[in-house]
C-alpha cells in the first residue's frame, strides 16, 4: 500500500536557524491577519513560500524561492532523511503535558480511488487549483499534510525517541507550541520506516487540498513525459505521519453559530426542539463542554441569556431522511445538522455548506461572546471528533459534514521544504 521513501530537505542555513522560531509560520487557517502582517515583514519568514501574496502569488514565491537559493538562505541536506517532528504541548485547564509524536517523509502520490491515501473532508476545487498552481512554480512542497496511520505495536517509535534526543532544530509557537525536529540517515533504520508502512493505508487529517494539489500537479507532468518511469520528484508528496493509537492525539470540535435568520425567535426555537431532542435547562452556560463531554447525539444551546443542553430522542434518529451511510447519520455533526439546522432553523442541507447564517467557531469562550454581542442569534456546542469516527467515516469512502475536525496542534512550516 503505502509506498513512502526518505528525501534530502531544503532547510534554512546554520547561521538562520540560530533565528529559527522567527522564520517559522502557522498555516493559514489559524493565523489571525495581525499576526500574518508580522510574518509578511520578514524577507526570510517561511510564510513568503507558503502563502505568498500579490496578484501572481505562484511566480513570486518561485522567484522567492529562487533567490533564497543562490544566497544559500536555503540548503540541501547532504544525505536523504526521514525527519522525526514532535510537538510538545498542554491544553487549558489541563495540567497534562502532550507529545505528539511523528515523522516527515515523501509518499507516493495515489488516485483517490487506489483506496491508500482516504480522506475526510470535501474536496474544494478552488483551493486544489491554487495548490496546484503554487507547487507547478515552485515544484516544491512547502508544508507537509499530516497523515494518520495505525499501528498498534508502536514499531517505529523508538526509533523517533531516539532520534528526537538529538534535535536538529527547535521553535515555540505563538501558542505555546514547542515543535522539534531531529533526523534519522541510517539507512536499516529508515528501511524499517519504509516496510512498516507498506501495508498500512493512510487517512488524511489536515491538508486535504495540498494533497490533491500534488496529485493535479502529477497527473499533468505524466501527460507532458513521455519517459515517466514513476520515480520522478512529481510522484512523491511530502507528508508528516503519526500514528492513531497515540494517546496524545488531539482533535478539536468546531462549533456552530447561528446568525442573520430572518424572523428569530428564541421562544419558539426553543420550542420546536421539544419534538426532537430531550431539554434540560442550564443556570451556568460555562458548564455545558462539561456536561455534553462523552455523550451521544448531545449538544449545548446557547442565547444571549438563556442556556440549554439538548441529547436526540434515540427514537427520532430513524426518521432522518438524509440519503448517507451509517457510518455518517450516527455522527453527532451530521444528527446537529439535520435535526438542529435543517429541522428546526430551516436552513436546508444542501444550502448549508455555503449559508451565510452559519459561522464556525472553535473557541468556546468566543462563542458565548459572540452571542452575549448579540454578534450570533445563538451557538450551537459540539463534542469533538474521535479518531474511531474518522477511521470508520475513511473506510467506507465517505465524508465528514464541513468543518468536522481540528486536528490540534497544527504542522507549522518552516522546518524544512521539500523540492519536487
Amino acid at each position: 500500500m503505502a509506498g513512502i521513501r526518505p528525501f534530502r530537505a531544503w532547510r534554512y542555513n546554520r547561521a538562520l536557524l540560530e533565528h529559527i522560531g522567527e522564520l517559522t509560520s502557522p498555516l493559514f487557517d489559524v493565523t489571525a491577519e495581525k499576526e500574518r502582517e508580522e510574518l509578511y515583514r520578514n524577507p526570510l519568514n517561511s510564510i513568503h513560500i507558503s502563502v505568498p501574496r500579490g496578484d501572481k502569488s505562484a511566480q513570486n514565491a518561485a522567484k522567492t524561492l529562487k533567490r533564497w537559493r543562490l544566497k544559500k538562505y536555503i540548503v540541501k541536506d547532504d544525505k536523504p532523511g526521514i525527519y522525526v517532528y514532535y510537538q510538545y504541548f498542554k491544553l487549558p485547564s489541563d495540567p497534562r503535558k502532550y507529545c505528539r509524536k511523528g515523522f516527515i517523509c515523501t509518499i507516493r502520490v495515489y488516485d483517490w480511488k487506489e483506496n491508500v491515501i482516504l480522506k475526510h473532508e470535501n474536496i474544494m476545487p478552488e483551493a486544489v487549483n491554487i495548490q496546484h498552481g503554487l507547487i507547478a512554480e515552485t515544484r516544491l512542497n512547502a508544508t507537509p499534510t499530516h497523515g494518520l496511520y495505525t499501528d498498534a505495536f508502536f514499531a517505529l517509535e523508538p526509533d523517533m525517541d531516539e532520534c528526537i534526543s538529538h534535535p536538529i532544530c527547535e521553535a515555540e509557537d505563538s501558542q505555546g507550541v514547542r515543535d522539534v525536529l531531529g533526523v534519522i540517515n541510517d539507512e536499516s533504520i529508515i528501511a524499517r520506516f519504509v516496510e512498516t508502512l507498506k501495508d498500512k493505508q493512510v487517512i488524511l487529517a489536515d491538508g486535504h487540498h495540498r494533497y490533491a494539489g500534488s496529485l493535479a500537479y502529477m497527473q499533468q507532468k505524466i501527460t507532458k513525459n513521455p519517459a515517466h518511469t514513476g520515480q520522478e520528484g512529481y510522484n512523491y508528496h511530502l507528508i508528516w505521519l503519526t500514528n492513531t493509537e497515540e494517546d496524545d492525539l488531539r482533535i478539536h470540535p468546531t462549533h456552530r453559530l447561528i446568525k442573520k435568520l430572518d424572523n428569530f425567535d428564541e421562544a419558539a426555537t426553543v420550542k420546536k426542539f421539544e419534538k426532537h431532542f430531550r431539554i434540560k435547562p442550564m443556570a451556568d452556560a460555562s458548564k455545558i463542554k462539561d456536561v455534553i463531554i462523552g455523550k451521544k447525539w448531545t449538544f449545548g444551546i446557547l442565547f444571549k441569556e438563556n442556556a440549554y443542553v439538548v441529547q436526540l430522542k434515540p427514537e427520532v434518529f430513524k426518521t432522518m431522511k438524509w440519503d448517507f451511510p451509517d457510518e455518517i447519520k450516527k455522527l453527532d455533526l451530521t444528527v446537529a445538522h439535520y435535526f438542529i439546522i435543517q429541522e428546526i432553523l430551516r436552513i436546508p442541507g444542501k444550502m448549508q455548506n455555503i449559508s451565510s447564517c452559519i459561522e464556525y467557531e472553535r473557541d468556546f469562550t468566543d462563542c458565548v461572546t459572540k452571542v452575549i454581542r448579540e454578534k450570533a442569534q445563538m451557538a450551537i456546542i459540539t463534542n469533538e471528533v474521535s479518531i474511531e469516527d474518522v477511521k470508520r467515516v475513511s473506510t467506507c469512502g465517505c465524508t465528514m459534514p464541513k468543518k468536522s475536525t481540528f486536528f490540534y496542534p497544527k504542522v507549522i512550516c518552516g522546518f524544512l521544504y521539500c523540492s519536487l
